[in-house]
C-alpha cells in the first residue's frame, strides 16, 4: 500500500476555487491552482480539517459502506467509543450492541473494551522506561503522521503500542475464527469510525504491517440505521458490553490519559493546538510529564467529521453514560503483550525538507528569505498558496512562479508602464536610436498586456471567493 494513501479526497467539479481550506490545513498541503484546489499526498495527514471547512462540499472522505458487508460469511462490528456519545438518553450501551447485531452483524467486539487492555499495557510501558518520558499517545493516526513528517525529534517519544481498534480487530479475528471455524479471508472485521484518519489508518498503517480492519464505515452512515434497531432492542437487552469507564472515556479528550491513574499528563486536542504542543515539546518547554494525549479533533474523537452530534455535546453524554459504570472490565491475559506491541517502528518522511541534502536545503531557505522580501507579507492566499512563505517555497521547489503573487504582479505592471513612459518620451524628443526605442517599448507594451491579463484573471478568482464566502 502506498505510504501517502489518503481517504480525503478532492471532487474537483465541485471545487470553486475559494481559499477557505488552505487557509484551514494545518500542513499546508493544499493549494489553489487553475482555480481548483490541489492536495499534496506527502504533506497531508487526513485530519479533514479540508471538509469542515468546504462550503461546497468538495473535500470529502472515502469509507466503505453496508454493502461491503455482503462479501464476508461471517461479520464482526467495532463500535468506536465515540459511537455511544452520538445517540439522546443513552444509559446502556447493550442497546447499541445489541442494535448492531439487529442491523445485520453477527458478532460485536467493543474498541472501548480494547481500549482498556491498551491503557494497562501504557501503564506498564511508563513503569519500565522512565527515561523515554514524555510518552505520546499514538492513537490518533493524523497525529502519528503529523509526528513522522514534521517532529522527527519526537519519534523516540511515541508509545510503541497499536491503538484499540487494532488490538480490538486482532482479538476479534481470533475470536471469530475460534467460534465458527471459518477461515480469515470469509471473516470480515468492520470499525465504526468517526474520523477519515481512521480509515487512512485501516488501509495504511503506522506501527504494524497490515491491520485486521477490513472495512470501515462512517458514524454518520450507521447512525440513521442504528437508530430504528435500538427502538426494536427493548428497555432490558442481552449483556454483551465487556467495557467500563476507562474504555468509553477513550472517546472524549483526556481520557486515555485518564485511565493511566497519574497526574503527571497533558491533553490537547484540535489540531492547531496539537501542533503548539509539539513545537513546545521539541524545545523541551514540558518538564515532569509521564504521558501527552493529543487528538486532531476538536473534543477528542467524539469531534471527528464523520460523526453527527456536536462535539461538546457528545462529550457531556459521554460522561453521563460512563457515571455509573464499573472501572473496567476487560484485563490483560498472558500474551496480550503481543497484541498490544508495535510490530514496525515509525520512520521519518521528509517530505517538508526544501532539498535532498543539507546544503542545498539551506541553499534554497536563502533563496526563499530573498523572495520573502519582494512579497508584501500579508497572506492573503490570492496566489492560491497559504502564506507567502508557502508561495516562496513552491516557487523554489520549481511548483509556483513570483507573478503568482497579485501584489508583485501590480508592482511589476507599474514599473514596465513607466518604462514605456520613459521610452516613448525618448523617443519623442529624438534621444538615441528611436528604432531600438519603438521596439523595445513594443515588448513592454506586449508584458504589460500579459500580465494585466493574468492580474484580471487573479482578481476576478478573488471576487469569486468572496462570494463563495459570504
Amino acid at each position: 500500500m502506498d505510504k501517502f494513501y489518503h481517504s480525503v479526497r478532492l471532487d474537483e467539479d465541485l471545487c470553486m476555487g475559494c481559499i477557505n481550506c488552505i487557509k484551514r490545513c494545518p500542513t499546508q498541503a493544499i493549494r489553489v491552482r487553475n482555480k481548483k484546489a490541489q492536495i499534496n499526498s506527502k504533506f497531508c495527514i487526513d485530519c479533514g480539517e479540508c471538509i469542515r471547512v468546504c462550503p461546497h462540499h468538495a473535500k470529502h472522505a472515502i469509507y466503505d459502506t453496508m454493502d461491503d458487508l455482503k462479501k464476508f460469511e461471517y461479520t464482526v462490528a467495532l463500535p468506536a467509543p465515540s459511537l455511544y456519545s452520538q445517540f439522546n438518553n443513552l444509559d446502556d450501551v447493550n442497546i447499541v450492541l445489541n442494535a448492531l447485531l439487529l442491523m445485520g452483524f453477527d458478532d460485536v467486539f467493543e474498541v472501548s473494551a480494547a481500549a482498556e487492555l491498551v491503557s494497562e499495557a501504557t501503564r506498564e510501558y511508563l513503569s519500565k522506561n522512565p527515561d523515554k518520558l514524555p510518552v505520546i499517545s499514538t492513537a490518533c493516526p493524523s497525529v502519528v503522521r503529523l509526528i513522522r513528517a514534521r517532529f522527527p525529534n519526537l519519534i523516540p517519544n511515541l508509545l510503541p503500542l497499536n491503538p484499540p481498534v487494532e488490538v480490538a480487530a486482532i482479538l476479534a479475528v481470533k475470536r471469530a475464527m475460534e467460534k465458527t471455524g471459518l477461515p480469515r479471508e470469509k471473516i470480515g472485521i468492520i470499525f465504526i469510525s468517526p474520523c477519515p484518519s481512521k480509515v487512512t489508518y485501516a488501509r495504511s498503517p503506522l506501527g504494524t504491517d497490515h491491520s485486521e480492519v477490513d472495512k470501515v464505515l462512517a458514524i454518520k452512515d450507521v447512525y440513521p440505521r442504528l437508530l430504528s434497531c435500538m427502538k426494536a432492542v427493548g428497555e432490558e437487552p442481552p449483556e454483551i458490553g465487556t467495557s467500563g469507564k476507562i474504555g468509553v472515556s477513550w472517546g472524549r479528550s483526556g481520557g486515555e490519559a485518564s485511565g493511566l491513574f497519574t497526574e503527571d499528563y497533558l491533553a490537547a486536542d484540535g489540531i492547531e493546538n496539537v501542533i503548539r504542543v509539539l513545537e513546545d515539546m521539541e524545545d523541551q518547554k514540558f518538564t515532569n510529564l509521564k504521558f501527552v494525549e493529543l487528538n486532531a479533533c476538536n473534543g477528542g474523537c467524539v469531534g471527528g467529521v464523520l460523526t453527527v452530534e456536536n462535539p461538546y455535546v457528545a462529550e457531556v453524554k459521554l460522561k453521563r453514560l460512563r457515571k455509573y459504570m464499573p472501572v473496567a472490565r476487560s484485563h490483560m491475559e498472558s500474551e496480550g503483550e503481543e497484541l498490544v506491541r508495535w510490530t514496525s517502528m515509525v520512520q521519518y518522511e521528509p517530505v517538508f525538507h526544501l532539498g535532498d541534502t543539507m546544503m542545498e536545503s539551506f541553499a534554497r531557505m536563502n533563496q526563499v528569505e530573498r523572495l520573502l522580501k519582494k512579497f508584501p507579507g500579508l497572506d492573503c492566499g490570492s496566489c492560491g498558496a497559504p502564506t507567502c512563505k508557502a508561495l516562496a517555497e513552491d516557487i523554489v521547489r520549481g511548483e509556483a512562479a513570483e507573478s503568482d503573487c497579485i501584489y508583485f504582479l501590480r508592482d511589476n505592471v507599474h514599473k514596465l508602464t513607466k518604462e514605456v513612459a520613459r521610452l516613448a518620451a525618448d523617443i519623442e524628443e529624438g534621444d538615441g536610436d528611436g528604432y531600438s526605442k519603438f521596439r523595445a517599448m513594443t515588448s513592454y507594451i506586449v508584458r504589460i498586456s500579459d500580465e494585466m491579463n493574468q492580474l484580471d484573471r487573479k482578481e476576478g478568482r478573488n471576487q469569486n471567493d468572496d462570494k463563495g464566502t459570504d
